[in-house]
């Protein structure tokens, strides 16, 4: 199955290292005019260094101002992959006021940024356009130790849902896909012990955890006019766990 994005101009937030690196990569191969956005300038460079025809923007997702001013300088934008997030570890007693601001920051509020920019600019030019957010399986479930990010996760599909009711009849789709543990080189830090990792491979039926394509191939598929039936869907990418 042929994907082709020739034409189109693509925004991936968090595309400095992982899935949305790759999710960036992939885009450009199948013909899209790419922006990566992140914080980190020296990943972005080495990202350009690997595909020349990526335009990168270093801003901090977290500063709802100056992502308005970067992302204004770069619409219109016909594909959006709001990929940016981070994952704070605790148990539930030991989350201070900090830990839940930085995740609900950069997993929420700042997707919600991002979203108002590109859909404005699609709705005030009349054309349809496609969202995928990254969300993930705790979005779904209950994790040990991940009470607050299960929370934004849970705030992504809802919202994503809510935004594909609305904007559905211009023809704008919002999808998500929801992850297990993927072994990007955070994931492989995370659960390099096997007393935590094993655990959680018995409960996926495949019995281990994603690779970074496996995502890249779902989001493409749900930005692309393979999926133009779908949208306001959460698309687990989990090796059957929510479902097992």
């Amino acid at each position: 199955m042929d994907i082709t994005f020739t034409g189109k101009r693509a925004l991936v937030t968090g595309a400095s290292q992982g899935i949305g690196r790759d999710i960036a990569l992939q885009l450009s191969k199948c013909g899209a005019q790419v922006f990566a956005v992140a914080r980190n300038p020296h990943l972005l460079s080495t990202l350009r260094d690997e595909d020349p025809s990526i335009q990168t923007l270093s801003v901090d997702l977290t500063d709802w101002a100056a992502t308005k001013q970067a992302v204004s300088k770069i619409l219109p934008i016909d594909l959006l992959v709001n990929n940016a997030g981070i994952v704070i570890l605790k148990p539930v007693p030991t989350f201070d006021e900090d830990d839940v601001d930085r995740l609900f920051d950069i997993n929420v509020k700042a997707l919600i940024n991002v979203t108002q920019l590109v859909t404005s600019d699609l709705l005030s030019r009349k054309v349809p356009g496609a969202i995928v957010n990254v969300s993930s399986q705790t979005a779904k479930v209950g994790l040990e130790r991940h009470a607050v990010y299960c929370g934004t996760k849970g705030a992504v599909d809802a919202y994503s849902r809510a935004v594909a009711l609305e904007l559905g009849p211009h023809n704008i789709r919002v999808n998500c896909v929801n992850p297990t543990v993927i072994m990007t080189e955070m994931g492989k830090q995370g659960y390099s012990d096997p007393n935590l990792a094993e655990p959680l491979k018995l409960k996926i039926p495949l019995r281990r955890f994603g690779e970074v394509r496996e995502v890249t191939d779902a989001v493409l598929f749900l930005l692309s006019e393979k999926s133009s039936m779908i949208t306001g869907e959460s698309l687990l990418v989990d090796g059957g766990y929510v479902q097992a």
